[in-house]
């Protein structure tokens, strides 16, 4: 199966649709006074496709088991026409849309053989995905372009030259990928003074993101947060709490970064850990949804 280890959890919602058309009104009839020889159409159909959603993974090879904490089934007739509607929900790492269009496959598959016996003309017409919410691809539209960014590599040993940066360059890959263009990418010491230096450098050349690298854990040397936060105009304690939640689930040391993150103006400042893993995962649990705190900025600059 596909790796999706690296993904967050969020709300995944799916609709889909599948239209059983008969052949005579009588039919419509049988279904709507209940009296199919094999029992209540709807009810029993809806049963079939509550099971179906559940079983997805163990019918499709490639679909992940998938916690299922709600399905919906809906009906409308419209002549000789039936229209199954199904909704889906979880809150996990991958989408329901196949859950969504198993379910609706099964119900049509379950009526055409409840109403073979009284109308053997009978079709199955149409399944489709009617709608997918959720994951990465609702925030496909919030990408970056226009957006200046900077990356600071905070590390006494890699500004040495004894240790090269793969955190850094990590960051600035993933910030590309969504647009965002990376201006400035330096390598510093774990120097108060030259932190704060590209604080105010970012803040007077108007960039809109500047993200250190290195500096948050706890050894002596590891001043990034404590220089950092009194130059905040405010903190956002949720982007450092999603960053270590996201990192808790994949290793227990996460619970120890100090990262921080805020906004000075209109610049939003990131510190994130040092390690190539640790920088890559911050990064995969904050974008693209962290890319809405511009859109925010700007509204309130324009209200003011």
């Amino acid at each position: 199966m596909v790796d999706i280890t690296h993904k967050s959890n969020t709300l995944r919602i799916a609709k889909a649709q599948a239209i059983v058309e008969v052949s005579r009104p009588e039919t419509i009839a049988a279904i709507e006074s209940k009296n199919i020889p094999k029992g209540d159409l709807f009810e029993i159909s809806r049963a079939a496709g509550l099971l179906a959603v559940k079983q997805t993974a163990n019918v499709i090879p490639d679909c992940h088991p998938i916690p299922i904490e709600y399905t919906g089934v809906s009906y409308q007739i419209d002549d000789l026409q039936i229209t199954i509607s199904i909704e889906v929900k979880t809150i996990y790492k991958t989408g329901v849309e196949v859950e969504a269009m198993h379910g609706a496959s099964v119900i049509a598959l379950t009526m055409y053989d409840m109403l073979k016996p009284i109308d053997k003309g009978v079709l199955v017409k149409e399944i489709k995905l009617i709608e997918k919410k959720g994951g990465k691809s609702q925030y496909r539209n919030q990408k970056g372009n226009h957006l200046k960014a900077a990356v600071i590599v905070c590390s006494d040993s890699i500004s040495a030259g004894t240790k090269k940066d793969r955190a850094g360059l990590v960051i600035r890959e993933k910030l590309e990928g969504f647009g965002v263009q990376v201006m400035d990418y330096t390598i510093i010491p774990d120097e108060a003074e030259e932190i704060e230096k590209m604080v105010f450098k970012a803040y007077d050349e108007n960039f809109n993101l500047l993200i250190f690298t290195g500096g948050t854990g706890l050894s002596p040397r590891d001043v990034t947060p404590d220089v950092i936060r009194p130059l905040l105009d405010r903190e956002i304690p949720g982007i450092a709490e999603t960053a270590r939640s996201y990192g808790q689930d994949r290793i227990p040391y996460a619970m120890l970064s100090r990262s921080i993150a805020g906004v000075k103006g209109e610049t939003l400042i990131l510190t994130l850990p040092g390690s190539t893993k640790g920088a890559s995962e911050s990064m995969d649990a904050l974008f693209p949804h962290i890319l809405h705190v511009f859109g925010i900025l700007k509204g309130s600059r324009h209200e003011g």
